[in-house]
């Protein structure tokens, strides 16, 4: 009940009464006790009712004040209840708490305690919330003066109460910027420590304030705010791109060096003695490297024709890399004159840089150019081997070696034909001229070289079938004659069983002959014996290997012609040494 009025409980209220008539008793008890005692003393019964009279009027005082007393009580319970009541009320809405519920059953003293309590509690957690959030501002604001950030907004008014939620929030946002602040640190560091190795490289001082901020200040001093960060990497930036372009200025300068040594053939002591200039990019090396281009370009003036003589070597070994023709060299006339001159030398210049660039700018075209044509070479050689009859008395497995090798390379030349046929291409279309290559478009002088390599092969196939066809004449003509000295054999008609058969399943246009003078031969054996020619001994039959690059049917039509050749070989000398006999 929120009302000071309170219903009592039945069993409260008989308490109660019985301590009232039990005060009651006590009270007529000592009465009447007072009245023994006053009848024992002879006090007349005026004085009696007198002195009872007092003892009436004293103890209902007593009683009235007692009463009055409890009255105060009771009200400043009830005040100190509508009191808490409200501060309760108040605490609640600024800690954004749901409102406690109160115990119907509790009696005032006890409704006063706990509300009392409640609120002491909560003002206890309103002081705690207010502390804790006075910490977390001061640490945000140091970090937002290191970062330069704004301060963090926890509550819409800056004396209210934060919520539980406002402050956890709070604690997550400083921990994301404590982070964020070490992130930056760090980072801050690392690029302090770059800029400072950077200078020294480059021998510059700090020039602005900034520069001496970051160079010369106290690091905890420095504001770690995003545009501060962002300009500590600029400077880097530039003192990397300083770095570089002076680097590049001292390669720059390296190279025009070496260029000018190697055409005015400088010695190389010289060059040793310089050596320790060719390192590194500091002001003092740059300033040496200028003076020694400056000394080497009026020793170049002053030898005129060398230089011009060495440009022009250098000049013909990237016409060679580019695969320049001959129309393409003519058409740069200062390479004919014979005037030497600055002009001239300028123009020589000016052309081997613009070589070097054209070379530098197609390189992988160019090199992949030269590889087919080396792969090539290699690939003819191996055809040259293999159309070799002295290949076959070679041992240790070399001709398979090579038959792979040769396997490999033509698969090579394929498929490189088929990565420079589009780099061919592109570089066409770039230039809307042909890639020339031995003053032929490159894909016309692969097909070309390929065209000449059938022809050869196809000439070396027909040299051989004239040759073996001319063999066979003079063998049916004249005879056959032993190819490779044997031991003497016993005298004696012997025939090779493998030539026999050849002579007896063989066809061939001397057949009829063979059939006339065959009893000639075996009519009269020790004449034949005795008269057995050098070139009816055995003789050893040489089939020729077929080189891995002949079809199955050049195989076959070669195996008939050996075939043929033998039997015709062996019965044209026997026919002969028939009609001798």
């Amino acid at each position: 009940m929120q009302g000071p009025e309170r219903v009592r409980r039945p069993r409260a209220m008989r308490k109660s009464e019985i301590l009232a008539d039990e005060s009651v008793a006590c009270l007529s008890q000592a009465l009447r006790h007072l009245h023994d005692i006053w009848e024992e003393i002879g006090i007349p019964e005026e004085q009696r009712l007198e002195r009872t009279q007092v003892v009436r009027k004293h103890v209902k005082g007593l009683l009235e004040m007692m009463v009055a007393e409890e009255e105060s009580l009771k009200k400043r319970l009830l005040q100190s209840i509508n009191v808490c009541r409200k501060k309760q009320a108040e605490l609640c809405k600024e800690l954004q708490l749901a409102p406690f519920e109160e115990d119907e059953e509790a009696t005032i003293l006890q409704l006063e305690k706990d509300l009392r309590t409640r609120v002491e509690v909560m003002i206890k957690q309103k002081r705690e919330r207010l502390q804790e959030m006075k910490a977390l501002q001061e640490q945000d604001q140091d970090l937002c003066d290191l970062l330069c950030t704004q301060p963090f907004a926890a509550t819409q008014e800056p004396e209210a109460v934060p919520s539980l939620a406002q402050l956890d929030a709070f604690r997550r946002h400083l921990t994301a910027l404590t982070a964020e602040k070490e992130r930056r640190w760090a980072e801050f560091l690392d690029t302090k420590q770059q800029i400072l190795l950077r200078m020294e490289e480059l021998e510059q001082s700090p020039e602005t304030t900034f520069e001496r901020d970051v160079v010369c200040e106290d690091e905890d001093a420095f504001c770690l705010s995003t545009q501060n960060i962002a300009n500590l990497k600029e400077l880097l930036q530039q003192l990397e791109l300083k770095r570089s372009q002076k680097e590049a200025l001292c390669e720059d300068l390296r190279s025009r060096v070496v260029v000018l040594w190697n055409r005015l053939q400088v010695p190389a002591e010289e060059r040793e003695a310089f050596s320790p200039y060719m390192v590194g990019f500091g002001s003092k090396i740059m300033n040496a490297l200028q003076q020694e281009e400056d000394r080497l370009e009026q020793l170049k003036r002053d030898n005129i024709q060398n230089v011009v003589e060495a440009i022009r070597t250098e000049l013909v070994g990237y016409w060679d890399k580019c695969f320049f023709s001959e129309q393409q060299r003519r058409s740069f006339a200062p390479y004919f004159q014979d005037d030497f001159t600055e002009e001239l030398l300028q123009q020589h210049d000016a052309e081997i840089l613009r070589m070097k660039q054209y070379y530098e700018t197609h390189q992988e075209l160019f090199e992949g150019v030269r590889k087919w044509e080396d792969s090539w070479r290699h690939f003819q050689e191996l055809e040259r081997k293999a159309s070799d009859p002295s290949r076959f008395t070679n041992r240790g497995g070399n001709l398979l070696k090579e038959e792979k090798l040769r396997v490999k390379l033509q698969k090579t030349l394929s498929k490189l034909e088929a990565e420079l046929q589009d780099r061919v291409e592109r570089w066409e279309q770039e230039h809307r001229e042909p890639f020339l290559v031995q003053e032929q478009p490159f894909l016309q002088y692969v097909a070309e070289q390929w065209r000449l390599h059938h022809l050869e092969k196809e000439r070396e196939r027909q040299e051989r079938q004239l040759k073996k066809s001319r063999e066979i004449e003079e063998e049916m003509k004249y005879g056959s004659s032993p190819r490779t000295p044997n031991k003497r054999r016993a005298l004696g008609f012997t025939l090779p069983g493998k030539v026999r058969k050849l002579n007896i399943t063989a066809s061939t246009p001397n057949s009829t002959m063979r059939s006339n003078f065959r009893g000639s031969l075996f009519n009269s054996p020790a004449a034949a014996t005795s008269r057995l020619p050098l070139s009816g001994r055995k003789q050893p039959i040489r089939t020729p290997i077929p080189s891995a690059s002949k079809t199955p049917r050049n195989r076959r039509l070669e195996n008939k012609e050996n075939i043929s050749q033998l039997n015709g070989t062996t019965l044209s000398a026997w026919t002969c040494k028939g009609l001798q006999i």
